[in-house]
């Protein structure tokens, strides 16, 4: 795992089209602007588990 220590504004790179933009920070919370092109699908960790469940039950029906 890396580990980046990042201010608001600042941002990291991922490959040459994905972008994290650090938006805000408070407490223990940070907001990320995540900048990615339409074909790349972008979700929370819990969302992209239920979707990955609903494929698969779906996959054996």
């Amino acid at each position: 795992m890396l580990v980046l220590s990042r201010v608001v504004g600042e941002l990291i790179s991922i490959g040459d089209d994905i972008s994290l933009r650090v938006l805000s920070v408070n407490g223990s919370s940070v907001r990320f602007g995540v900048e990615a092109p339409q074909k790349v699908n972008v979700h929370r960790s819990e969302v992209y588990e239920r979707i990955k469940r609903k494929e698969a039950v779906e996959k054996i029906r």
